[in-house]
């Protein structure tokens, strides 16, 4: 139950990050370690994927020092359902944390 939880917010980074500007595997791992998140390749790259197949992220395949990178954006869809969360969030945060 509560890596399911964990893993919802880790979606709303994504989006919120891939909203700024294009965001790639490696970079995410280390940017949810900043906010005190553990996620490995295992867990993140399969989350993208899923997310790219709804609709929220679209993807771009580079080269990069010799190597394919995959580099996510948010969609128009995926911008939707962000700003859709922020009101939820926003309602969850004040019942929660306002209100002590």
């Amino acid at each position: 139950m509560i890596r399911e939880l964990e893993l919802a917010f880790i979606k709303l980074h994504i989006l919120y990050h891939a909203s700024k500007e294009e965001v790639f595997g490696i970079g995410l791992i280390n940017e949810l370690a900043r906010h005190g998140y553990t996620i490995g390749p295992g867990t993140l790259y399969p989350t993208l994927a899923k997310m790219e197949k709804q609709g929220l992220l679209s993807v771009a395949s580079r080269t990069v020092q010799h190597k394919q990178r995959k580099y996510y954006r948010i969609t128009p869809q995926g911008r939707s359902l962000l700003e859709q969360m922020k009101y939820k969030i926003e309602e969850l945060y004040r019942e929660i944390i306002k209100e002590r």
